[in-house]
């Protein structure tokens, strides 16, 4: 038997150092498979994952909510098929439908020996609210259909917030198991026991209808309201350094001070809400909704010329190159280092890494002007 757990989590969520954490210490004595897809042209994921020694499979030719469930199920039945691995992780597409997923799965279990072993969703505490009024029919499905939903970076935020960010997903999900405590307290194996032994189980009756994808791709402008978000309660200033997500925010130096500005949830930005009338239950594909820039290239850079990209990024997000909600690289310096860099609103960080065959960036968000975006990272 083959134990299945998924992590999934949207854009920027901390679905990465979750798994990083889970392998670190909760697997002992098991052979694991991590399965990941990728939306988006260029696969990132897997260089980050490289050191773990753990086997990656990654799905880069779209998002496995429309194009690729397919050939996911194929892929998970030839991984168990190949590995017989103890356990399999999936980390879906942060654009991905939970549902979807779960229904793979189910799928896969009819011909093979496998179970479902807990699902769990990573959410942002800082960014729930935002997201669900946003992207619901994205966010609020990886809500409804987990057992146990994971609330990162709740270190760096009020106790106050936590709470209106549960209550938030109690509209949603009446029953999961939410984990607010910050993920340095925990106990990777403890964390693992809170995702497989859940208060409650969900069946497929219980998930949100599943897409179809014959239906007819609509774009008027009721099912695209613009809204300003205005919260300014929620805005709040964090001085504390976030060692599990490993973040650098606002990075203007190469010391120790570091600023994280907490600004996402009162963006005074036009925010596509792709909803109409708040049904969170939509039938579109993600790359109806959100726009992806994957490239690779050879091209040596600069660790001041990358870390003042992401700067003007965050400066410049919403307006001069569009909404963007993730970028990540895998990118080789002119001294001969490796940089790997990270960025969602408001935040962003630049490590060293290991080298890889060539180096790789990749955008995604609604809106995104692509020219100003290559034009920014000089490629």
């Amino acid at each position: 038997m083959t134990k299945v757990n998924i992590i999934s989590g949207f854009l920027g969520a901390g679905k990465t150092t979750l798994i990083k954490k889970l392998l670190g210490g909760a697997f002992e004595d098991e052979k694991v498979v991590l399965l990941e897809n990728e939306y988006g042209e260029v696969g990132i994921d897997g260089g980050f994952m490289k050191d773990t020694g753990i086997q990656i499979t990654e799905l880069n030719s779209g998002c496995i909510c429309c194009t690729l469930v397919g050939d996911f199920t194929v892929a998970l039945g030839q991984l168990i098929d190949t590995y017989h691995p103890d356990r399999i992780l999936i980390e879906p597409s942060g654009v991905g439908k939970l549902s979807d997923i779960r229904r793979v799965v189910d799928d896969v279990s009819k011909t093979h020996d496998i179970e479902l072993a807990g699902c769990a969703t990573v959410a942002d505490v800082g960014k729930c609210r935002m997201y669900a009024h946003n992207f619901g029919e994205f966010f609020i499905d990886q809500i409804e259909s987990a057992e146990t939903i994971i609330l990162s970076r709740t270190q760096l935020t009020s106790a106050d917030r936590v709470e209106r960010c549960v209550a938030l997903l109690r509209q949603h999900n009446e029953k999961a198991r939410i984990i607010t405590t910050p993920w340095d307290e925990l106990d990777p194996a403890a964390m693992l026991e809170t995702i497989e032994h859940p208060t409650f189980l969900l069946t497929l009756d219980d998930l949100p209808e599943p897409d179809h994808h014959d239906h007819e791709h609509h774009h008027d402008h009721d099912e695209h309201e613009h809204h300003h978000d205005h919260d300014h309660d929620e805005h709040e200033h964090h001085h504390d350094h976030d060692h599990d997500e490993h973040e650098h925010h606002h990075d203007h130096d190469h010391d120790e001070h570091e600023h994280h500005h907490d600004h996402d949830e009162h963006e005074h930005e036009h925010e596509h809400h792709h909803d109409h009338d708040h049904d969170h239950h939509g039938h579109h594909h993600a790359d109806e909704i959100f726009d992806n820039i994957g490239v690779e290239t050879p091209k040596h850079f600069d660790e001041a010329a990358v870390r003042e990209a992401l700067q003007e990024l965050d400066d410049g997000n919403g307006a001069e190159y569009g909404r963007i909600l993730r970028a990540k690289g895998i990118l080789p310096t002119n001294d001969g280092r490796w940089l790997q860099f990270d960025y969602v609103p408001g935040e962003w960080e630049v490590r060293e890494g290991t080298a890889d065959y060539t180096g790789r960036l990749c955008v995604i968000g609604v809106g995104v002007h692509q020219d100003a975006v290559k034009e920014l990272f000089g490629i």
